[in-house]
């Protein structure tokens, strides 16, 4: 699978094109707030082939562009974890939490509400869903037998807030155990930051002590 990054918006979001090589066939994963992504997918030589919009949770940062992606691509399915709901019917007033009510957003659609273990694929490529709460009730990763697509869940070095509303430290904690079960040779694509690995956040994220 190739992954192409786009970092966009006000909160330097790290947003994925996923494309399956052998068919060509793509998914993005998050959208950022603003219409960056869509900006950067439009100047590519050709418009890719979006058949899914994946979404890792539901703050405005992560999806507050999800009806400009959809406009761009009507026929995609748009896909969140079905234990995201409540927190994603709150983006009409999210950026009143960051004192900017101008990044209030509309909600856009959801297709299909995805569970704990279930199976996407991208062309010929199968992704595998794992849920792991705490960041928000829902937030969840996208993961083959390479790659794995963290959300805010987990940072190179760091892990994700959990002061936010609907936020959950004690949850969080058991969400990171679980992540940490993966093997650790899965590149880790965070929600904002570098690119790290399973194993080295095993190794030196000073937040995953708790584990050792």
């Amino acid at each position: 699978m190739q992954v192409t990054c786009f970092t966009v918006g006000a909160f330097q979001v790290n947003t994925y094109l996923l494309t399956d090589e052998q068919t060509g066939v793509s998914a993005v994963l998050d959208t950022g707030e603003s219409p960056e992504l869509t900006q950067h997918l439009q100047a590519l030589p050709q418009l890719p082939k979006v058949e899914k919009i994946l979404l890792t949770h539901g703050h405005l940062d992560h999806a507050g562009a999800l009806p400009l992606l959809q406009s761009l691509f009507p026929d995609a399915e748009t896909v969140l974890p079905r234990l995201e709901r409540p927190l994603f019917e709150t983006l009409p007033v999210q950026g009143d939490w960051f004192g900017a009510p101008e990044m209030n957003r509309t909600c856009g659609r959801i297709d299909r509400w995805i569970e704990d273990g279930e199976q996407v694929s991208v062309g010929n490529t199968v992704m595998s869903f794992i849920s792991t709460p705490g960041h928000t009730p829902g937030q969840g990763c996208y993961f083959d037998n390479s790659d794995i697509f963290v959300g805010d869940t987990l940072f190179s070095g760091s892990i994700g807030r959990t002061d936010l509303p609907m936020g959950d430290h004690q949850v969080m904690l058991a969400s990171l155990e679980r992540l940490m079960a993966l093997p650790g040779h899965l590149k880790v694509h965070s929600g904002h930051g570098p690119i790290t690995t399973l194993q080295r956040e095993r190794e030196v994220n000073p937040f995953l002590t708790f584990l050792k």
